[in-house]
């Protein structure tokens, strides 16, 4: 076989390989590699771990003044040294890359941002006993705080009435009668009914029906009326207080307020404390008649008693202290429910879910507040001897 020398074999002209190389930037400390040829994946190309072997520079520049072609090869380099660099904390920059890249390496790195930080370790028990304490503390101070600001506005009610807001009062203590008086009513009826028909079962056993007024009279007019009369209200009106206010806080309707020099205690709580506070002894009182009506129903139907001997036998055994002691409480439960309602909605988060949250608190934390002020009112009572 021979070579015809008019036509010679072109000669393949080949693409210089892939080159990375260190050069000194300044101080000794900072590094600028720069990086040549043709990166492609066909061809080997640098690696970064072995580059960077034995180098400990605090600032990185890649410079790409010498690049040819490049492909994904030059992609994953470049992220590897980012990723290096970002896990030492050493500076990284780049200079004279082509457009395309740097927009690659700017999605990656806000890609890698995105993914969440990894667990945090469980923090000892001294640590989060501290962080419980200072929570607990700072809530202790903001519940105190609130109080306070309520007692003194109460005070300057006393002292200039013509500042105080009475329409909002009125406005607040109908509502608030209103949309309680239907569950109060028919709570209270059933209360009665139970506690006549839950006694009667065991007082007819000893001959001793008549006393089933006497168990009713007093469980009703001590503790049941007014606490189902406090729960009922917490469940209806201090929730309703928790995210009216809740809600003017999330649209700033409390920021502006607070913005115009008026206090939010004395324009939007005070209001709504005093109106809940005042109406509880009467829906208390009304608690106690249908408590007593539902167990006269019983007696009469069950125990064949005339209403006027069960009525008779209950002013025997129920007299005005028993009657001024449970109006007594309500009057204190009434302004738990009333402080807790818009407190939570005052203080609740700036959202939606937010508002839902302080609700339910509200609601959770005056039924919880209620229970323990009838625990203490018992303890005096007895203490007492009332």
């Amino acid at each position: 076989m021979t070579l015809d020398s008019s036509n010679p074999p072109t000669v393949g002209v080949f693409p210089p390989p892939a080159s990375a190389t260190w050069e000194a930037a300044g101080e000794v400390a900072n590094r600028r590699l720069v990086i040549g040829g043709d990166w492609q994946l066909s061809g080997p190309v640098p690696k970064w771990e072995k580059l960077i072997e034995g180098v400990v520079p605090k600032e990185v520049v890649v410079s790409g003044k010498k690049l040819g072609t490049w492909d994904t090869s030059l992609v994953l380099f470049m992220i590897h040294a980012q990723t290096w660099c970002l896990k030492a904390r050493i500076s990284f920059q780049t200079e004279s890359l082509p457009p395309r890249l740097p927009a690659l390496l700017s999605r990656f790195t806000a890609i890698q941002s995105a993914i969440p930080a990894q667990r945090p370790k469980r923090a000892s028990i001294w640590s989060r006993y501290v962080s419980v304490t200072e929570a607990w503390t700072a809530r202790s101070r903001e519940n105190i705080t609130f109080l306070g600001e309520n007692s003194l506005g109460f005070v300057n009610v006393l002292r200039f009435p013509r500042r105080f807001r009475w329409l909002d009062f009125v406005i607040e203590l109908q509502q608030s009668w209103i949309s309680s008086l239907p569950v109060v009513s028919l709570a209270s009826f059933l209360i009665g009914v139970v506690l006549a028909f839950q006694a009667s079962i065991q007082l007819q056993q000893f001959g001793a029906a008549i006393f089933v007024a006497d168990l009713v009279g007093l469980s009703v007019v001590r503790e049941m009326g007014p606490m189902m009369a406090a729960v009922i209200v917490a469940g209806g009106t201090g929730a309703g207080f928790a995210a009216r206010l809740g809600n003017m806080r999330v649209d700033q309707e409390v920021d502006a307020i607070e913005t115009l020099g008026l206090s939010s205690v004395d324009f939007l709580a005070l209001p709504r404390v005093l109106a809940v506070t005042l109406m509880m002894p009467v829906l208390a009182m009304y608690a106690n008649v249908l408590g007593i009506l539902g167990g006269m129903l019983v007696s009469g139907t069950l125990l064949k008693i005339p209403p006027m001997a069960y009525w008779l036998e209950i002013q025997n055994r129920v007299d005005l202290t028993d009657v001024t002691t449970g109006l007594a409480k309500s009057v204190f439960f009434g302004a738990i429910v009333g402080l807790t309602g818009c407190l939570r909605g005052l203080r609740c988060e700036r959202s939606a879910a937010g508002v839902g949250t302080a609700t339910s608190s509200a609601v959770v934390t005056s039924i919880l507040l209620v229970i323990v002020a009838d625990a203490l009112f018992a303890l005096i009572l007895n203490v007492l001897d009332i």
